[in-house]
Parts: structure tokens; sequence; C-alpha cells
């Protein structure tokens, strides 16, 4: 697959990338690359070999969940700076 100033100007836009022209063949040389590396990978002869599902043979242990008590919501506002009976306020970030 050859990478062309063509795609290089249709993935800046669907990514929405200002690319300047040392930029885009910087990004050219590069995909090119990892194409070169992809079709390299496929050379290899891969029947028989299963695929790798986990890096190490160890096994997850998972514990079993239990039910307990949750902070109340008083317990759970004891330290908040800003509060209105059971709820943080927070300043406003967004505006219109």
């Amino acid at each position: 697959m050859e990478i062309t100033g063509e795609l290089i100007d249709k993935l800046s836009h669907l990514a929405r990338l200002k690319t300047s022209v040392q930029e885009k063949e910087d990004l050219r040389c590069d995909m090119q690359q990892i194409i070169g590396f992809i079709e390299k990978l496929r050379e290899l002869n891969t029947t028989g070999i299963e695929p790798l599902m986990h890096l190490t043979e160890e096994i997850n242990q998972l514990r079993k969940d239990n039910i307990q008590t949750a902070l109340s919501t008083e317990e759970g506002l004891l330290n908040a700076s800003l509060k209105d009976e059971s709820y943080f306020l927070v300043p406003k970030v967004i505006k219109k």
C-alpha cells in the first residue's frame, strides 16, 4: 500500500489536524514504515500457532463481593468544604 499526499490530507481532515508540508512528509514516511512492518509480518508462517490471549500463565484471583454498609450522607459530606443538605456544591465551570 502506498501512502500518498491525498491520503495524508484525508486522514488529517478526518482527525481535524492542521499539518504543515514538513509534518505531512514526516507522517507519510512514518506510515509507510509501519505498513512495511505489517507486510513483513505477513510473510511469517503462522500455521499451527495459537493466538496469544494472555502474556502470562497466571490466573486472575477474584474475590467474592461482600455486602457492607456504606457511608451515610452525613458522613460522606462531613469534610466537604461546600455542601447543601445532601449534595456537594462545586463552582460553575461552564459558561453559556
